[in-house]
């Protein structure tokens, strides 16, 4: 029976993609050197989680990600693990060892949880944790078709660079965020931006920030 490791080596924008699309690079061997079982094919599955423990913070990504995981004296209790995504993908037929791409669909609504974690990240590499399952289809030494399950503990760490991430959601969605609003609170404002002849809602937001931070004249 084929023991095969899984093993996340590289991670890369999709450069033609239409969408946002992160494409993982796995890295699949025989766990024996001595091993040359022929594989017929991989279904492949995999959870990707967010280690948020295992990596450092500046005092602006500490500000940033307060809404996450609150304020930081209480990250000793908050501070988990947190699910990105999950995906999969079929490999085809080899002897030895194979490569995979994991492709992951991204976002840059912020009320995703994981984009607001990767917004709020601002250097450095985000620390990702790669559970793998699915089936291996091979033959026997009779050339029976057989299946066998992934190993329950074929996982694999990885540090993605979050210039990888922003990068990407620049080239898609240039100098632009997603924000989320109720749909009455959407209508009103809409409403305001046609009373004030404003070409865009940006116009609108721009108008009513301004207002908001003028100084205030003490009272008399």
């Amino acid at each position: 029976m084929p023991d095969l490791t899984f093993q996340v080596t590289g991670v890369k924008a999709a450069s033609k993609g239409l969408v946002p699309l992160l494409q993982f690079e796995v890295a699949i061997k025989q766990a024996s050197a001595d091993s040359n079982q022929a594989v017929q094919s991989v279904v492949l599955h995999a959870q990707i989680q967010i280690q948020s423990a295992q990596r450092s913070y500046n005092s602006d990504e500490k500000e940033n990600l307060v809404e996450l995981f609150g304020t930081p004296d209480r990250w000793g209790q908050t501070l988990r693990n947190r699910l990105w995504t999950s995906t999969a993908t079929t490999v085809g037929s080899f002897t030895g060892e194979a490569q995979a791409i994991l492709s992951v669909l991204c976002t840059c609504d912020l009320a995703i949880a994981a984009t607001k974690y990767f917004s709020a990240v601002e250097e450095g590499d985000v620390p990702l944790l790669f559970l793998f399952s699915g089936s291996i289809f091979y033959t026997d030494n009779q050339g029976q078709l057989q299946v066998q399950p992934i190993s329950w503990n074929a996982e694999s760490t990885y540090k993605m660079p979050i210039s990888v991430w922003k990068d990407m959601m620049d080239h898609h969605y240039p100098n632009s965020a997603w924000v989320c609003l109720r749909r009455d609170v959407f209508d009103r404002l809409a409403g305001l931006k046609r009373r004030q002849g404003d070409a865009t809602l940006d116009a609108t937001l721009e108008r009513l920030l301004a207002t908001a931070e003028e100084p205030q004249l003490e009272t008399l």
